[in-house]
C-alpha cells in the first residue's frame, strides 16, 4: 500500500483532520513548557482513533516533541530527581503493559478519569499549603513514579502525575520543564517496543500518519517556547494547576 493510500485508509473527515492537527500542535506547545494540556490532546485523539489505538499514534509524536524539548532545555535538567523517579516509572510501565493489553475501553476511560481527578486534588493540596516544606520521603517518589509509569503506558496521561511531583518539589520554571523533558524522553523510548511488539499499536501505517503530523508538533513547540519566556515562575505554577483541572473536568463530562 502506498503513502497516499495509507493516509486515505484512515477515512478521516475534514473536521477529524483539523482536530488531529490541532491536537499535535497542542502537543508541541505543551512540550515547550506550557503544561497541563495532555488530557485535551489524549481526548481528541481517542475520539478520532479510539482509546487504545490512539496511544500508539500519539507515542511517536511524543518522542518527536521530547527530542525538541531535551535539546532546548537540556542544561536545566535535574538528574538527581530523574534517577529517583525513573526506576519506579519503569515498573509502572511494565505493570501497564501487563494490565493494559486486556483492559476494556470502558474501564480504560474510567481509570484515566479517576487518576486525573485524583491528581488535580493532590496538586491543589500542595499549592494551597502555606508551608514551603518539600516532601522528600521515599514513599512519595515511589508512588508518584509508579503511578506516572502506569498512566503513561495505558493512556499517555502521566503529565498530571509528574506535575504533582515537580510542583511539590518547588522547581523553578526552566528546571521543571528540563527535568520533565528528559524523564519522559527516556520513558517514552522505553515504551516504544511494547507498543510495536506487544500491543501492536505502532505500525508502518501509524508511522506514515505521524510523518504528516510532525510539522504541526514543531510549529507548536517553537510558538510555545516564545510564550514560556514571558511567564513568571509563580504564574507558571498556577497556570499548570488551572489547565490540568479544566482537562480533568472535560474528561469527566465526556
Amino acid at each position: 500500500m502506498g503513502y497516499i493510500q495509507i493516509l486515505e485508509s484512515y477515512n478521516l473527515s475534514l473536521i477529524q483532520w483539523v482536530s488531529v492537527f490541532s491536537a499535535v500542535f497542542l502537543l508541541g506547545f505543551s512540550k515547550s513548557g506550557i503544561k497541563g494540556m495532555g488530557i485535551i490532546i489524549v481526548l481528541i485523539l481517542a475520539f478520532v482513533f479510539g482509546e487504545k489505538a490512539s496511544t500508539g499514534i500519539l507515542l511517536p509524536m511524543l518522542i518527536s516533541a521530547d527530542i525538541l524539548a531535551v535539546t532546548y532545555y537540556n542544561r536545566h535538567a535535574q538528574w538527581k530527581y530523574i534517577k529517583k523517579l525513573l526506576p519506579w516509572m519503569i515498573i509502572g510501565v511494565l505493570v501497564g503493559v501487563w494490565l493494559g493489553n486486556d483492559i476494556s475501553e470502558g474501564l480504560f476511560k474510567k481509570l484515566m478519569a479517576i487518576i486525573i481527578v485524583f491528581s488535580v486534588f493532590i496538586m491543589a493540596f500542595f499549592e494551597n499549603k502555606k508551608s514551603n516544606e518539600i516532601p522528600n520521603r521515599k514513599w512519595f517518589a515511589t508512588s508518584m513514579g509508579f503511578l506516572a509509569g502506569f498512566t503513561t503506558m495505558i493512556g499517555n496521561l502521566a503529565g498530571p502525575v509528574a506535575n504533582i511531583y515537580f510542583l511539590a518539589m518547588r522547581f523553578p520554571k526552566n528546571e521543571f520543564i528540563g527535568t520533565v523533558a528528559w524523564l519522559f524522553f527516556i520513558v517514552n523510548l522505553f515504551k516504544l517496543p511494547f507498543h510495536i511488539f506487544v500491543w501492536k499499536t505502532v505500525t508502518v501505517d501509524t508511522l506514515v500518519l505521524n510523518s504528516v503530523l510532525v510539522p504541526a508538533v514543531i510549529l507548536g513547540f517553537f510558538i510555545g517556547v516564545s510564550i514560556v519566556k514571558l511567564i513568571s515562575n509563580d504564574f507558571y505554577r498556577k497556570f499548570i494547576l488551572f489547565v490540568t483541572a479544566i482537562g480533568a473536568l472535560i474528561l469527566l463530562i465526556r
